[in-house]
């Protein structure tokens, strides 16, 4: 199958079929809804850090453009970096509390108008971005862009169920919701294209966007969903966390034993 192909199919994995699955989970009760959010979230953060240390990492050391143990370093903390800067310009991701300071309006209609735009926008970018690291992938390895799809398509769909609840209170209807949700996923596909025609001619890039991507999994992970892990500090909860963590990063290790 054409490369280009499978990198559609993927972002489309990691994109649009994510915002699909999580408007399914909506379906649910909202007290099933509540209580099931904190384990996709435990999964999610295996997944993304048994993708980052596991597929991305040791792929962006091997191969003939291999990056060396400083210039991979070196490239993963200007990531982490990066993601923090973004972070702050509210680009890269979304406060989904309201009372955040970047939500804080005079009129409280307005206020949840403005949280429900700023989703979209922040979707958007990080959407694109989602695309150029699964296109950058599958140009260095087609069994690393599986992965890395599967690893974005699991954080995608708890963060999917968070712009829901958000995009719901701010007054959008069910159906206006998940289509802007959609639209905003779309961007995925243009990132994922755009990557693909730029670096095909520039493979010496590629691990510097594998490991650009590592950096993403583990600045999500470490800074957004680990620190809301930690809001439940029961001991029960606590062991189904790691449970859940394990299996995350488990579901990584099979997949990646199985396309090889």
């Amino acid at each position: 199958m054409h490369l280009l192909l499978l990198i559609v199919i993927f972002s489309l994995v990691g994109g649009v079929l994510s915002v699909i699955a999580a408007s399914l989970f909506l379906l649910l009760p909202e007290r099933h809804r509540v209580g099931s959010l904190p384990h996709f979230v435990s999964l999610a953060t295996g997944a993304m850090l048994g993708a980052a240390f596991l597929g991305l990492i040791p792929n962006a050391v091997s191969g003939e453009n291999a990056l060396g143990f400083h210039q991979l370093g070196l490239t993963i903390l200007l990531g982490i970096m990066g993601f923090f800067i973004l972070e702050k310009m509210v680009l890269w991701r979304h406060c989904h509390d309201e009372g955040c300071e970047a939500h804080t309006v005079s009129d409280h209609h307005h206020q949840h108008s403005a949280a429900g735009t700023l989703v979209l926008i922040g979707d958007g970018v990080h959407n694109l971005v989602d695309g150029v690291l699964i296109a950058a992938a599958f140009l260095t390895d087609v069994h690393l862009g599986i992965i890395t799809s599967l690893a974005v398509a699991a954080h995608e769909i708890p963060q999917e169920v968070g712009d829901f609840v958000l995009l719901l209170h701010s007054g959008y209807s069910r159906g206006r919701a998940l289509f802007f949700n959609i639209l905003s996923s779309l961007t995925t596909i243009i990132g994922a294209v755009v990557t693909y025609y730029s670096l095909q001619n520039s493979l010496a890039l590629v691990p510097y966007f594998i490991a650009v991507a590592a950096a993403s999994f583990i600045y999500i992970a470490v800074a957004d969903l680990i620190p809301t892990l930690h809001k439940r500090i029961e001991f029960k909860e606590t062991i189904r966390q790691i449970v859940l963590i394990t299996l995350g990063v488990l579901i990584i290790v099979a997949a990646h034993e199985l396309l090889h």
